[in-house]
């Protein structure tokens, strides 16, 4: 299906795609972007007379300029802007990679390229160079799709490697941006790179070039490596007590895991759901204010009072959505949060088939993952991959809590 051609030049840079069940469904406008167009425009008239396609060019180049030379509250408008009109290339290379044989294996979804693709934007375009390229869409349209797959061939990377196998491919420098972007302080950065060089000096040289997997080292080894780093402390005169193998052990999966997170950000797909047979997982109140709570890293709303009404307003998205399914997916999903049954459980209490319960389980959490998904939308809320498997995890959040704690009305 092609999309629909925007009209003029306030629609190209102030709406947004909404899908539809992996579908264009239709474009959304963003008021504050079509206000912010429009003044731009009555503030450059000379630019209406030129026609449209010289028009989108001349914006695109004004609203990237002022991205990367702006700060704060004008920097986030032309942000929104450069998203607004790159919508085309975000969902055009997401339905092309889908339906690549290569990447189709990986079972993403055209909404989850799509988020991809928009999540990249800044990334991608921080490249572009006003003189040697002949436009932003342009120059986008191709780097993303590069940028796509050197993702997906990362995480692949990043999967085949064991912990202390990822460990021996990096760099001091990368360890360093890691631990500083998993919030560690100065103090742990210098002791986790100083536990990383001593296992790289008594243990990955001795190994194979090209092993992925390389095993966990031996006892002797781990002591060794224990040993370099309490003569190395003692060098440099720290008077601190000697450090056991156990938390090297421990700063060096911590520090496989911060580089994971860092240098190979996981992709969620928005079909991906826990289907755990057990039903019992532990979540915390509904919808809390704590700053660690995936729902609240979705809002990027810092104002308190529009953040509560956007909490207000998720409640009644997937309160009207889980009301909209039909009566049996609502009777197996308030057995299965409420009552805390296990699927098999549910089958002999409903007398239906475990086939049935697993896939109304996974489409009943599907449309309302994608009325919140639709909601984030409406807000120009372009989720990354890492925010993907939070959004996941609200739901499954509200789900546990909602149901938990009150009955459905069917």
């Amino acid at each position: 299906m092609f999309l629909p051609v925007r009209q003029d030049i306030t629609e190209i840079f102030s709406t947004f795609i909404k899908l539809r069940e992996d579908k264009f469904s239709k474009w959304v406008i963003n008021s504050n972007l079509r206000q912010s167009m429009q003044n731009r425009c009555n503030a450059f008239p000379q630019i209406l007379q030129e026609n449209l396609l010289e028009q989108e060019k001349y914006w695109a180049i004004y609203w990237y300029q002022n991205w990367h030379s702006s700060q704060s509250d004008s920097n986030s408008i032309a942000r929104m802007h450069l998203q607004a009109y790159l919508q085309e290339p975000c969902y055009l290379v997401a339905k092309k990679n889908a339906a690549t044989t290569f990447l189709s294996n990986s079972l993403y979804s055209v909404a989850d390229f799509f988020q991809i693709a928009n999540a990249e934007i800044e990334t991608v375009l921080k490249n572009f160079d006003t003189k040697k390229s002949s436009g932003v869409k342009e120059y986008f349209s191709m780097a993303i799709r590069t940028r796509i797959r050197d993702i997906l061939r990362q995480r692949n990377e990043a999967d085949l490697c064991s912990d202390w196998g990822l460990l021996r491919k990096i760099s001091k420098k990368v360890l360093e941006k890691a631990l500083e972007n998993s919030g560690f302080g100065t103090t742990e950065i210098a002791q986790y790179c100083l536990a990383w060089k001593c296992f790289n000096e008594l243990y990955v040289a001795k190994q194979a070039t090209k092993t992925r997997q390389l095993p966990q080292p031996s006892p002797q080894l781990w002591q060794a490596i224990a040993n370099l780093y309490n003569d190395s402390v003692s060098m440099l005169g720290n008077d601190t007590p000697p450090c056991t193998v156990e938390k090297i052990k421990l700063w060096l999966k911590r520090a496989s895991k911060s580089v994971r997170s860092y240098k190979f950000p996981a992709v969620e797909s928005l079909d991906a759901f826990s289907s755990e047979d057990d039903g019992n997982q532990t979540l915390t109140n509904i919808l809390p204010s704590d700053e660690n709570s995936p729902i609240i890293d979705m809002i990027a709303a810092e104002d308190f009072q529009v953040r509560q009404k956007q909490i207000a307003r998720i409640h009644e998205v997937l309160l009207a959505a889980l009301q909209a399914l039909d009566t049996q997916s609502q009777e197996i999903l308030r057995l299965y949060y409420q009552e805390k049954l296990t699927q098999q459980q549910i089958v002999q209490e409903l007398e239906v088939s475990q086939s049935m319960v697993s896939r109304k389980l996974k489409k009943g959490r599907k449309s309302l993952l994608e009325a919140l998904f639709e909601w984030s939308q409406s807000l120009n809320i372009f989720v990354n991959p890492n925010q993907m498997k939070d959004m996941s995890d609200a739901l499954e959040e509200w789900l546990q809590n909602h149901l938990g704690g009150s009955n459905m009305t069917p």
